[in-house]
């Protein structure tokens, strides 16, 4: 596949002194209001979490391809915005890039990525209403258009739409929501 059609992700991990905590939630909505404004952005996902006296944010934003997050990146919008937190963060700048659509759970850390068994279950609770209802909800425009009704058309069209659905709606919906499940240290 080529580098510049597969999607690609930005996870930026910022710890932040707790003194600076709402100055740093005002500079986070401008940023992540700057990065939208840019081509090929996708979204946003921010998660928090307090160890001790520092707060840590994850945010990731994903962008259509590479080309259009390396656009975001090397912007003077983001290098100016990052100036401005830079003595609010304890550890600096830290930003990691992913590509590909499998980015789904964002881990801290590798050791701290949630268990398999419970990626298991989040796929699982996505994946099968889907199944159910996807297909139900093509099954009148495969009576209208009989061409489309075939064996491989048909499963190809159902496919394509569990697939599109559970990358980019579905799935970030679903870990955002079950991610203080996710993040616990439950085997």
């Amino acid at each position: 596949m080529n580098p510049s059609s597969t999607t690609a992700t930005l996870v930026v991990r910022h710890q932040v002194h707790p003194q600076h905590e709402q100055r740093y939630e005002t500079w986070l909505h401008q940023t992540i209001e700057a990065a939208s404004q840019f081509p090929g952005h996708l979204g946003v996902d921010v998660g928090r979490e307090r160890h001790g006296d520092v707060l840590d944010f994850t945010s990731v934003l994903r962008f259509d391809e590479m080309q259009h997050l390396q656009l975001w990146l090397e912007s003077s919008a983001r290098q100016w915005l990052v100036s401005q937190a830079r003595p609010w963060l304890q550890d600096g700048d830290n930003t990691e890039i992913q590509l590909g659509k499998d980015f789904w759970f964002a881990p801290r850390e590798a050791d701290q990525a949630p268990a398999r068994w419970k990626q298991v279950v989040v796929s699982f609770l996505v994946i099968l209403p889907l199944s159910l209802l996807v297909p139900a909800l093509w099954r009148p425009v495969f009576g209208v258009a009989p061409w489309l009704a075939g064996y491989l058309m048909s499963n190809l069209l159902i496919t394509l739409s569990i697939v599109v659905l559970v990358v980019y709606l579905f799935m970030p919906l679903a870990t955002r929501a079950l991610n203080p499940w996710l993040s616990t240290d439950t085997p």
